[in-house]
C-alpha cells in the first residue's frame, strides 16, 4: 500500500505546515534573491495561488525560526539567523462591507505591535502610530523592520462598485502605507502581495523604488507548482490516481496537465500548475474543479454585464503589459480583471511589438468560467448548467433542430433585466459560452469570402450555420445564409450542412422564431 502523504490543503501557515510534516514545495531559494535585491517588493498572483504561504515563509525566516527550514534551501544560505522585528499585516480574511471593518483590523494589529515595542503613541492616528512603531522597534532591537502585507488591496478590490467606501478605505490605507517611504531609515524589507496595482494609493504613487516582480521571469515560479516540482514531489499521488482511474502514470500526468497546468506570469516564464487544485486532487484522490468551486469574483460578473465585450475576443486577446497590471477605479478593464483573477494567463509574447497574447489556462478554468458566466447571459442557475449542456449536445449530435432550438429559446427566456439583451453581442456571448461548454468546434462571427457567419458549429455528422437577427425575421436570417453562400466552403466532406435562421426579440427577450434548411421547423 502506498504511503499516505499529508497534503497542505488550504494551509497558509508555513510554521503549522512544517510542524505537521505536511508536503512543502521548497520556494525558499527566492528568499536569497530578495535579500540581495532591493528593499521593496510587490507580487500579484490569483487567489489561492500560494502568496499567503510564501509571505508566511518570509515571516518565519525573519523571526529566525531556523528549525522550520531544516532540509530546505534557506537552511544552507549564508545568513546570520538573527531575529528582526516583523510587522505582519493580514488583510485577506476581512469582507470589508462596513466602513469600520478596516479600522478595527488595523487597530488590532497596532495594539499587538505596541504591546511588544511601546504604546506611548497609541492615542495618535493610524499612520502616525505606525511611523513611531517603526522607530521604536529599531531602537529596541537594533534591527530594521520587515513589513509583510498580505492582500494589501483587498479592501479596495472588494469595493470597486462602492465609490464612497472605496475612497474611505483608500485614505486609511494611504495613511498607513505612506510610512513605507517616510520610515525608510527603519525598514529592512517591505513585501506586499495583492491582486492589482492601484496607482492612486501611496504605495505605488509615493514609492518610486518598489520592485513589482509579478511579471519578472526570475520570479515566474515563486508561486504555483512547475512541471519539475510536480514530478519530483507528487509521485505517490500520481501512482494513486493511476490506480484509481486505471491509467498509466504518463496518462495521469497528461490529464493533470490538461486540467490544471498552463498558467504563465511573465514573457519567458515557466508554465505553472494551480497549487490549490493540485493539492486537492492528490488529497481527495479524484479529479475536480476545486479552484473554481472555491470562489468566484462577483465584480467580474457585474462588469461583463455592462461592457458589451465580445467574449470570444476577450478570452483570446492581445494586449500590453500595462493593460494587465493595474485596475482603474472609474473603469475597471475586463482584460485586467480576467488576468488578475486567474481566468486569463499569458500564452505568448511578441518581443518585437512588446505585446502579450492571453488565453484561458486550462480545462478547469474553461469549464468553471463558462459555467459561471452562462447564467449571466441566460436563464440558467449554475446547478442546472451541466444537465442542460448534456441534453443540448445530444440534440446537436443527432441533428434535432427542433429540440435544441427550443432549448435555446428556454435558455434565453426571462433573462435578468439588468442584462442588456438589445445588444446583439450579449446574445452571441451566451451562444459562444454554451457551445464551448458543449466541447464542440464552435466559432462566432466565422469569416467567409462573402461575410461572417454569426455561429458556426461542427459535430461528427453536421455543420451548423446559424444566422441570428435582432428584431428582424427568421426568414431574413436564412435568406442571408443563402444569398451570401455561407455554406459553399463546407460542401465537400461527409458532414451534412444544416442552415438555421433565427430571430431574437428584445421585447420577449428570447428567440421568437426560427427556420432551417433542409428541414423547416416552426415554433
Amino acid at each position: 500500500m502506498a504511503k499516505r502523504v499529508r497534503y497542505p490543503v488550504g494551509q497558509q501557515s508555513f510554521e503549522v505546515l512544517r510542524e505537521q510534516n505536511r508536503l512543502y514545495i521548497d520556494k525558499t531559494r527566492f528568499i536569497e534573491e530578495l535579500l540581495f535585491g532591493g528593499n521593496y517588493y510587490f507580487l500579484s498572483r490569483p487567489r489561492r495561488f500560494g502568496k499567503s504561504l510564501f509571505l508566511s515563509t518570509l515571516k518565519c525566516f525573519f523571526q529566525a525560526k531556523r528549525h522550520l527550514f531544516k532540509g530546505l534551501y534557506a537552511d544552507s544560505m549564508e545568513w546570520d539567523w538573527q531575529e528582526y522585528p516583523v510587522f505582519y499585516l493580514d488583510l485577506n480574511t476581512g469582507e470589508y462591507t462596513d466602513g469600520e471593518n478596516l479600522t478595527q483590523r488595523l487597530h488590532r494589529h497596532l495594539e499587538e505591535w505596541e504591546d511588544k515595542y511601546g504604546n506611548q503613541y497609541a492615542d495618535r492616528e493610524v499612520g502616525e502610530r505606525f511611523e513611531h512603531l517603526l522607530r521604536l522597534a529599531y531602537q529596541k532591537t537594533g534591527r530594521r523592520a520587515v513589513i509583510l502585507v498580505d492582500e494589501y488591496d483587498k479592501p479596495l478590490v472588494n469595493n470597486l462598485n462602492d465609490s464612497e467606501r472605496f475612497e474611505q478605505f483608500r485614505n486609511q490605507l494611504s495613511a498607513l502605507y505612506s510610512n513605507f517611504k517616510s520610515g525608510a531609515d527603519y525598514i529592512r524589507m517591505v513585501f506586499l502581495t495583492g491582486v492589482s496595482r492601484f496607482g492612486k494609493l501611496s504605495v505605488f504613487s509615493g514609492l518610486n523604488n518598489i520592485d513589482d516582480i509579478s511579471f519578472d521571469d526570475a520570479y515566474s515560479d515563486i508561486c504555483g507548482i512547475s512541471e519539475e516540482e510536480l514530478l519530483s514531489n507528487f509521485q505517490i499521488g500520481i501512482e494513486t490516481l493511476s490506480q484509481k482511474y486505471n491509467t498509466l502514470p504518463e496518462e495521469t500526468c497528461a490529464e493533470l496537465k490538461r486540467r490544471y497546468d498552463g498558467y504563465r506570469f511573465s514573457s519567458e516564464g515557466k508554465e505553472m500548475y494551480n497549487p490549490y487544485s493540485l493539492m486537492k486532487v492528490m488529497d481527495k484522490e479524484r479529479y475536480g474543479n476545486y479552484w473554481i468551486e472555491s470562489g468566484q469574483p462577483t465584480l467580474l460578473k457585474e462588469q461583463l454585464k455592462h461592457c458589451n465585450a465580445d467574449l470570444n475576443k476577450l478570452i483570446n486577446t492581445k494586449c500590453s503589459l500595462e493593460a494587465m497590471k493595474g485596475l482603474d477605479y472609474d473603469n475597471p478593464r475586463p482584460v485586467a480583471l480576467l488576468y488578475q483573477s486567474g481566468y486569463l494567463t499569458i500564452k505568448g509574447y511578441d518581443q518585437a511589438t512588446d505585446i502579450y497574447t492571453l488565453g484561458l489556462p486550462n480545462r478547469e478554468v474553461e469549464e468553471g468560467f463558462l459555467s459561471y458566466l452562462l447564467p449571466v447571459y441566460a436563464n440558467l442557475h449554475q446547478y442546472d448548467t451541466r444537465f442542460f449542456v448534456v441534453e443540448f449536445v445530444n440534440e446537436l449530435n443527432r441533428g434535432d433542430v427542433q429540440a435544441f432550438m427550443g432549448r435555446l429559446k428556454s435558455m434565453f427566456s426571462a433573462v435578468p433585466y439588468d442584462m442588456e439583451m438589445e445588444r446583439e453581442q450579449n446574445i452571441h456571448n451566451a451562444l459562444l459560452i454554451l457551445m464551448m461548454l458543449v466541447g464542440l468546434d464552435v466559432r462566432t462571427e466565422y469569416r467567409t469570402s462573402n461575410g461572417r457567419i454569426d455561429l458556426f458549429v461542427v459535430t461528427e455528422k453536421f455543420y451548423y450555420i446559424i444566422e441570428l437577427k435582432l428584431d428582424g425575421s427568421a426568414k431574413e436570417a436564412l435568406d442571408q445564409i443563402e444569398n451570401k453562400e455561407y455554406a459553399l466552403p463546407f460542401k465537400t466532406g461527409n458532414r451534412r450542412i444544416i442552415k438555421i435562421g433565427a430571430n431574437f426579440s428584445t421585447v420577449s427577450r428570447t428567440i421568437s422564431e426560427w427556420v432551417s434548411d433542409p428541414a423547416y421547423n416552426a415554433i
